[in-house]
């Protein structure tokens, strides 16, 4: 079984598009990656634990630094729950807490 990236919603759908081009074709390299490779295989610096079941895919670019943030479910199954473009070194709390928060309706549902 490969791995599959989704997003959470209309809402995290939303953030990708609100990144610049070339954010989101870095978003969907790494998301290819995962599904090819299988997610146990990507690491640093296309992937990188924050906390818990929170871990995040690092997009570079002329443009910047962009972040999706996301955890595993079931079924080989990566559910991005926030994505934005990241201001400062080290990734904000709000950012980190909005994710948790977002994360827990996948807990729910598979519960």
């Amino acid at each position: 079984m490969t791995w599959r990236v989704e997003t959470l919603n209309a809402t995290v759908d939303k953030e990708i598009e609100a990144l610049p081009a070339e954010m989101r074709a870095r978003l969907t390299r790494i998301a290819e990656l995962i599904a090819t490779a299988g997610l146990e295989n990507v690491h640093a610096p296309h992937i990188k634990h924050i906390e818990g079941q929170l871990w995040e895919m690092r997009m570079k670019g002329k443009d910047g630094i962009s972040r999706a943030l996301y955890l595993t479910a079931k079924q080989k199954r990566v559910v991005i729950v926030r994505v934005f473009i990241k201001k400062t070194e080290k990734t904000p709390r709000r950012e980190i807490e909005i994710a948790l928060t977002r994360a827990r309706e996948v807990q729910n549902d598979q519960d």
